[in-house]
């Protein structure tokens, strides 16, 4: 008689545990794949890549590797912003990006209320136009015409060409049924390679440079592509309920 061989059950409860995290979240949404169907044209310059890493000949410049799950902004980082086909209000997300030394990007929640991306490495006061600040607004008939920006607690920065993450849960603005907003926009959580640098900070209206002036439940996840060479991969969102 063959004796089968019986599996702990305390090791039984930690592969489903396992499992279970490594299954796709329900209603999540990734934007990178294998060509840019998941956002809006036009893509500019963007072109698909198996990696990126500083070009050895410029630290200014990636250099990219053939293949597909990264996604970079053209040769020389100056094209058009990138926006999801997708729609969300709240919601949960992780990014993770790439920057040469001194490069610039930003990610925009409804394509209104940024997250700064720069390379801010070594800086010891960051403030909201470091990486991980939450930009400012901005009304050219106030004094001052920037308002409303908040500095990450602390500077999560890693070096130059390294990949870096932000986790982010995010509240968009509630409206009543008459269309007047109830709630403000809100980054409820937002955490840089492992470390809390934002909880619940509330925005009034679009930060600088958003693509639309106005409020909405629902709106796309916008990269900026204009400000320098940057690169993505492992872009997800999951609407919370």
């Amino acid at each position: 008689m063959i004796q089968r061989a019986m599996i702990p059950l305390s090791v039984l409860a930690v592969v489903i545990t396992l499992l279970a995290a490594s299954a796709p979240s329900e209603g999540q949404v990734s934007l990178i794949g294998p060509d840019f169907s998941a956002w809006r044209l036009e893509t500019g310059t963007w072109f698909a890549a198996g990696g990126a890493k500083i070009n050895p000949t410029d630290e200014k410049l990636l250099k990219p590797e053939p293949g597909s799950g990264v996604i970079v902004n053209g040769p020389d980082g100056k094209t058009v912003h990138l926006l999801s086909k997708n729609e969300f209000g709240d919601v949960e997300a992780h990014i993770e990006f790439m920057v040469p030394k001194g490069s610039n990007s930003g990610v925009y929640f409804q394509g209104r209320y940024e997250i700064q991306i720069l390379d801010s490495y070594g800086v010891e006061k960051p403030t909201y136009t470091d990486c991980g600040g939450i930009y400012q607004r901005w009304d050219e008939k106030r004094e001052p015409m920037g308002y409303e920006g908040t500095s990450p607690k602390v500077n999560a920065s890693l070096p130059p060409g390294q990949w870096q993450t932000f986790y982010v849960i995010f509240r968009a603005p509630k409206f009543d049924a008459a269309g007047k907003k109830i709630a403000n926009a809100k980054f409820e959580k937002v955490v840089f390679n492992g470390k809390l640098i934002h909880e619940n900070v509330e925005l009034t209206g679009p930060t600088r440079a958003s693509r639309y002036n106005d409020e909405a439940p629902l709106g796309p996840l916008m990269i900026q592509g204009d400000h320098g060479p940057v690169a993505y991969r492992n872009i997800t969102l999951k609407p919370l309920k």
